[in-house]
């Protein structure tokens, strides 16, 4: 490590020594992070991040993703699967066949990311229905969660899911950016919804801030994620309620903004996001921390 980054440990440490998280969600094979990997395990670690998911979104990034967890076994474990805009790429058999080799390892925890997404076309919608319906039987048979990306296609994504009817395995809706409405429509379907940086982009008056503030998203069905390196957590720039603003402890705002902004978001800043959370909801973030992990670890089937 380089000086600077010896410092940037040494702060996480003071700042979240009582937070143990997990992000199930980080896209680590993303080439941002080729040069430094080692140090961004290492700075999130030193800010309380346990375990990371590491996303797969197609064949060959999902083999990647695996491969990050035989590098570092007990930290990083592996979704697999084929993001909706890359649906069309599913050609043949024996890419469905490598997928499903991949998925069926141990360390891969979840089929995903698939799902649905409307508001782009990079596959066409009828492409991504087959190509989502073929994980979610894949996900039944190899008994393992859903980590699921939505976007203007509920309707349609929830039918799915209801098709398979008992059979469904745990369904994460991973960087929800809804309303309350489709939040209370997941939720009442008993799944869990993740949270990303994206709680500080949020200005809706209907959105994921007013399904925390009323208490209408119970923490037992509540997940976090980075989603690095997107959906950076801009504490600074979101104007944030007073009340949220005052629970964010200073160091972890002069984190995020000084180390985040100017290259990357990480893992690491994941105990941010917590912050967030707990100052919506009104709690801790140590209950927060707690309830997100132990959510985490009863989802995915992780080891503590």
């Amino acid at each position: 490590m380089t000086s600077e980054e010896t410092q940037i440990s040494d702060n996480l440490k003071g700042c979240y020594e009582n937070l143990i998280v997990i992000d199930i969600g980080a896209n680590l094979t993303n080439k941002k992070y080729g040069r430094d990997l080692d140090s961004v395990i290492q700075r999130a670690k030193d800010a309380g991040v346990q375990k990371i998911m590491v996303t797969g979104t197609s064949v060959r990034n999902s083999k990647e993703a695996l491969r990050l967890t035989r590098l570092y076994p007990g930290t990083i474990y592996s979704t697999a699967g084929v993001h909706p805009h890359d649906a069309k790429s599913m050609v043949d058999e024996e890419m469905w066949s490598d997928l499903r080799q991949i998925a069926s390892a141990p360390e891969c925890v979840a089929i995903g990311e698939c799902g649905l997404n409307y508001s782009k076309d990079f596959s066409e919608p009828h492409v991504q229905r087959t190509a989502f319906k073929r994980q979610v039987e894949m996900a039944c048979d190899l008994g393992k969660p859903l980590f699921v990306h939505e976007k203007e296609a509920q309707d349609d994504l929830v039918k799915i899911l209801d098709d398979v009817g008992n059979r469904l395995p745990p369904v994460v809706i991973h960087s929800f950016t809804g309303t309350v409405e489709q939040g209370l429509k997941y939720i009442e379907r008993g799944y869990y919804i993740g949270i990303t940086g994206y709680i500080c982009k949020d200005k809706s008056d209907g959105g994921i801030r007013r399904l925390l503030s009323e208490q209408l998203l119970p923490v037992d069905r509540l997940v976090v994620e980075t989603d690095s390196p997107f959906m950076y957590p801009n504490m600074r720039a979101s104007k944030l309620p007073l009340h949220v603003k005052d629970s964010l402890t200073e160091r972890s705002m002069n984190f995020v903004n000084r180390y985040c902004t100017f290259q990357r978001n990480e893992p690491c800043a994941l105990p941010a996001i917590v912050e967030l959370v707990a100052g919506f909801l009104g709690q801790s973030p140590e209950d927060v921390a707690l309830a997100t992990a132990f959510n985490a670890l009863k989802i995915f089937g992780l080891s503590q």
